[in-house]
């Protein structure tokens, strides 16, 4: 058994799933810090007890002091379907948290989007690359990929974790999903053996919430060391060909892996 995590670095804390992933990591007994931009909002929005520190992903200069000593990170940032928005804030955020990390080993949970190997759609290709960057950081990690928030019925609480991303029709077909479920799955990863190195897709089904997921994240098939994609999906994106800022990311990323000793 792994060690559990204690401090949390909560990433996007004032957001949607953010809001509840704080709320659960409280719950679950761990000392929570949130990333935010400005203490007085987010003070008024979070709980007592949540260690609010300045920064912004985009700095990268204003990144040490949020994961100073913290031993898990949990990503729930977003923004919309612009490739821009996407590269610039979803994607470098990843990439600047990962570079202020260094060598330092974190839990990781990172929260992308049901769809995201969907060929030639610009914003989710920027979403992948920083799966492919968790990855490469030698970190043990859980991306989960949900499906369309909050559009589940009252009775559809049964988790349900997929593989290969084949679901890519953008629209809600794909599969719901409830964004207390999302914040959930995201905390519970942090402390299941199982769930570790694996990539899902997340939707809900029709019946109650589990009790307990590590039945449910052990059915997953790990993602292997020697790939930077998922462990059932299919992508043509060959590395020598992807944008210099993805290459120069991953080249600064894997060497901070390598000095680690990994």
């Amino acid at each position: 058994m792994s060690r559990r995590p204690s401090t949390v670095l909560i990433v996007g804390a004032t957001g949607s799933i953010g809001r509840y992933a704080v709320a659960a990591a409280l719950q679950q007994g761990y000392t929570v810090r949130a990333l935010v931009r400005d203490q007085a909002r987010a003070a008024g929005i979070l709980p007592e007890g949540v260690d609010l520190v300045i920064g912004e992903l985009t700095r990268p200069e204003t990144l040490g002091p949020a994961v100073e000593g913290v031993d898990a990170i949990v990503f729930t940032h977003g923004t919309t379907t612009s490739e821009r928005d996407v590269r610039d804030n979803d994607y470098t955020g990843v990439a600047n948290v990962l570079r202020a990390l260094g060598p330092r080993q974190a839990r990781i949970a990172l929260m992308t989007a049901i769809g995201t190997t969907r060929p030639g759609v610009a914003y989710a290709q920027w979403k992948l690359r920083s799966e492919r960057l968790i990855r490469a950081s030698g970190n043990p990690y859980t991306i989960v990929r949900p499906g369309w928030f909050d559009y589940n019925q009252p009775d559809q609480r049964k988790i349900v974790m997929l593989q290969g991303d084949g679901r890519q029709s953008g629209s809600p077909a794909d599969g719901v999903i409830a964004r207390d479920q999302i914040a959930r799955v995201l905390i519970d990863s942090l402390d299941i053996d199982a769930a570790n190195h694996k990539t899902l897709e997340l939707i809900a089904d029709l019946g109650p919430e589990q009790d307990e997921l590590t039945t449910v994240f052990a059915a997953l098939t790990p993602d292997s060391g020697e790939s930077l994609d998922a462990a059932e999906d299919l992508v043509d994106l060959p590395t020598e060909s992807e944008p210099e800022l993805f290459r120069d990311d991953l080249a600064t990323i894997t060497a901070g892996r390598l000095n680690a000793g990994d």
